[in-house]
């Protein structure tokens, strides 16, 4: 009885073994509004294949300079659909691997409670000492808050109050640690199962900006690597869909 246990034990660990030294990993490029989805999307995709994500946040159009110094990126999942399509066309992709995962939506946040009304009036009233977006050369949230205030006929009054982050996890900072009274923001970062988790919020019609559309795609990194295919195909899944969603994209 004692021999046969201790054989099934051995047979346990080494199947453990076995698993942990077939298990692979994947480098992904992720845009910082997608922080939060992606965690919860690689955990689930760990416990469910025994693989690994290795996730490195910012801003899309700094990691498209750095996939093209080599960054050793195998999946970048960005902020819009144009820097995808655009490694694509450069080469640096695998071909047929871009998709559409999300699409994202923009909110006026500001961490104080009732201070950004439910139609974004707070905006237009100019009442703040200063208004957070994320680079709008490097971040497409950013983009998509410039054209809000245009359509808006508000760039030129905000102007001077305006305080840029690096991406929208920054831009974000700035807002959550009272260095600017509100800010455009993904409501991905302040959203979660059908109702805002902070502060108070307008979330921006989608008719005042151009479609946040966020591609993913496999990079020329990644060609060889199994796992970067498997990973890839799992954010198409439902279980993937699901965590998406509820953070406030549509698919």
């Amino acid at each position: 009885m004692k021999f046969r246990f201790f054989r099934l034990l051995l047979a346990i660990v080494a199947g453990a073994a076995a698993n942990s030294a077939f298990a692979g990993e994947v480098q992904v490029a992720v845009a910082a509004n997608f922080t939060a989805p992606v965690q919860v999307i690689a955990a689930n995709f760990e416990k469910d294949t025994g693989n690994k994500v290795v996730a490195s946040f910012g801003a899309t159009g700094q990691f498209y300079a750095q996939i093209k110094n080599g960054a050793p990126f195998e999946v970048f999942l960005a902020a819009d659909d144009t820097t995808p399509a655009k490694l694509e066309a450069e080469g640096a992709t695998v071909p047929g691997s871009r998709f559409t995962y999300a699409t994202g939506a923009l909110a006026l946040w500001s961490a104080k409670e009732g201070y950004v009304d439910a139609n974004g009036d707070v905006l237009k009233k100019n009442d703040y000492r200063h208004l957070s977006i994320a680079n709008p050369k490097t971040a497409p949230y950013g983009l998509a808050a410039t054209q809000v205030l245009d359509k808006l006929g508000l760039a030129q009054a905000v102007a001077s109050k305006i305080v840029e982050g690096q991406n929208i996890s920054q831009a974000q900072q700035f807002i959550a640690t009272g260095n600017a009274e509100l800010g455009f923001v993904a409501l991905s970062q302040i959203y979660k199962d059908g109702k805002i988790t902070s502060g108070s919020a307008w979330i921006v019609p989608e008719s005042l900006h151009d479609p946040i559309r966020q591609d993913a795609v496999i990079l020329s990194k990644g060609k060889d690597n199994p796992v970067a295919k498997q990973f890839a195909d799992y954010l198409k899944g439902p279980k993937a869909a699901e965590v998406i969603k509820s953070f406030g994209y549509k698919l």
